[in-house]
């Protein structure tokens, strides 16, 4: 009987698994990448449980806790299963309150930084979710490709760490002030190299154009509503390069669905949920690739220490003499990470250590465009996540229903 031979690209790709290298990014089956990132959780608060609950390579949360400041003598509160969908505030994630809570590598800061009227304790950063919570959740972690070394770019708030995530730098800043930037980005990028991508908002403004002054410019044709998403996802026509939003500026709406405290983070599950299944659904799913992740740990606690990261540039970060010291030389907390793609290994840890700009870097490396700064050019690529030789979740298995339950 006459085989049937390989292409040649799946040849290569085979060669390039079988010798430990590379593949060329040219070969990849990989032809649509969609990026959502949620809010403000770490990788223990959602993750911590997820070694006794289905993937034992996931490291664990340990038990040891952070100091009751009511009693800084007594016996220290340790890592509890949340009784509540929301929070009763949201956490300080500042660039002088991650450094504070960090310590010095002690991550023994959490719990005073986080002292309310409605939490005296701060304990609420010491809690977690698990599958009881977060069924769809972990179901995802426990059929894709994680990541238990995954961590933000920088210690802390949004702004900075999505400008990493589009940019490779923070360019100075550390704070949430509303950014307009010409610094180029990964969407003036793709436009220069000809890379089809769409930004799809769940609102009127959208962390990604408001951010840069190109993407306000040019809105035509590249920013649309996310319910565009979906039909493009139906339809088979996503662009090579997809930026997903949920609801990211409504907060404390009843269905605010980006996770930010103190948004019930069952809504954004189903949300996430909703982004999922359209692409698993689409006939382009057998060509696609969805990094999930969030933007920094949104001031909850996480068990480890951030380690060093390559300085981007040589624009430092603007600190007053009131602020932190540091420069932009550690990662942020670790933060919830997944690789959704039938191309990803099934039911897999990584334990390389990866940031924002591993997505970006991966983005740029696939459609061969060069890296925007130092940061994104030493970026772990994220490959030990994928498989290139073998499609082995073209059907993934059935995933619960995300459901809600109000606060």
């Amino acid at each position: 009987m006459k085989r049937a031979l390989l292409p040649l690209a799946a040849v290569s790709l085979v060669v390039a698994v079988l010798v430990g290298c590379d593949p060329d990014p040219k070969t990849l089956p990989i032809q649509h990448i969609v990026v959502l990132m949620m809010e403000n959780h770490s990788a223990d608060t959602y993750l911590g449980q997820l070694h006794d609950q289905g993937q034992p390579d996931f490291e664990a949360e340990p038990t040891t806790g952070n100091p009751n400041p009511l009693n800084p003598g007594g016996p220290p509160i340790g890592p509890f299963h949340k009784t509540s969908l929301c929070e009763v505030a949201d956490l300080d994630h500042s660039w002088n309150g991650a450094h504070i809570e960090l310590d010095g590598g002690k991550l023994d800061g959490f719990t005073a930084r986080n002292e309310v009227t409605a939490d005296p304790t701060g304990s609420r950063a010491m809690g977690y979710y698990d599958q009881r919570d977060l069924p769809y959740y972990y179901a995802l972690y426990n059929t894709f490709a994680t990541s238990d070394r995954h961590f933000s770019s920088l210690l802390g708030p949004t702004f900075p760490n999505r400008l990493f995530l589009y940019a490779g730098t923070a360019a100075g800043h550390i704070s949430n002030n509303f950014i307009l930037s010409n610094l180029k980005s990964i969407f003036e990028l793709m436009d220069q190299y000809g890379v089809s991508w769409r930004i799809y908002q769940s609102q009127s403004l959208n962390y990604g154009a408001s951010l840069f002054s190109y993407v306000l410019l040019h809105q035509s044709g590249h920013v649309f509503p996310v319910s565009q998403y979906y039909a493009d996802a139906a339809a088979g026509t996503l662009p090579q390069v997809s930026f997903v939003d949920p609801d990211l500026f409504t907060l404390g709406s009843p269905t605010q669905n980006d996770e930010h405290p103190d948004a019930n983070v069952q809504e954004g599950q189903k949300f996430e949920a909703s982004v999922t299944n359209a692409l698993i659904a689409s006939p382009e799913w057998s060509s696609s690739a969805m990094f999930l992740t969030y933007d920094e740990n949104g001031g909850f606690y996480d068990h480890v220490v951030p380690p060093a990261a390559p300085i981007p540039d040589n624009i430092p970060p603007a600190t007053s003499s009131s602020d932190f010291q540091a420069a932009y030389d550690q990662y942020g907390y670790r933060v919830p990470f997944l690789v959704i793609s039938p191309w990803a290994k099934p039911h897999y840890v990584s334990h390389t250590v990866g940031d924002h700009t591993s997505i970006l870097h991966f983005i740029e490396w696939r459609f061969g465009m060069p890296s925007l700064t130092n940061r994104d050019a030493k970026a772990n690529l994220l490959l030990d996540e994928f498989d290139f030789s073998s499609p082995h979740l073209l059907t993934p298995p059935a995933l619960p229903t995300p459901t809600v339950t109000p606060c």
